[in-house]
């Protein structure tokens, strides 16, 4: 692992992953991450198991692979929470890894009809809670 990848909350995972996230799938060219931060119940990250900065770097069939893999969570996410809409945001102007945030959205909560907050800081569960939620969406992918 080379140094960049050291340093990379998605590749190294450990601390650097749990500061923000819990680590809760693996998919065929991602990984699943429950955002720590909840105020958007169920809103999760999926990673690309290969380090790369865009979504352009990817070969045709890993970025095939890749799509499907965000797209199974969305369609579990949906089944599970039924939100208005799924908000997917992939920046990485600081955090240079492609990941995109899944966040349900619902017509009457939080954040609707705006961007949603990337750590609005509203909403921490307890381990329980987590451990809940993270089963509750294991058990649909």
């Amino acid at each position: 692992m080379n140094e960049e990848m050291k340093n990379c909350s998605y590749c190294a995972e450990g601390e650097l992953l749990n500061a923000f996230g819990i680590k809760i799938a693996e998919l065929p060219m991602s990984k699943v991450i429950l955002f720590r931060e909840q105020s958007h119940r169920g809103r999760v990250i999926v990673a690309c198991k290969k380090h790369v900065d865009d979504i352009t770097m990817l070969t045709r069939e890993e970025r095939q692979q890749y799509l499907e893999d965000v797209n199974h969570v969305a369609e579990t996410l949906h089944r599970l929470f039924h939100p208005d809409k799924i908000n997917f945001g992939a920046y990485g102007d600081t955090m240079h890894h492609l990941h995109f945030h899944l966040v349900p959205k619902y017509r009457d909560g939080y954040e609707w009809g705006g961007v949603f907050a990337m750590n609005p800081g509203q909403v921490r569960l307890t381990d329980a809670e987590y451990q809940e939620l993270v089963s509750l969406i294991v058990g649909e992918l």
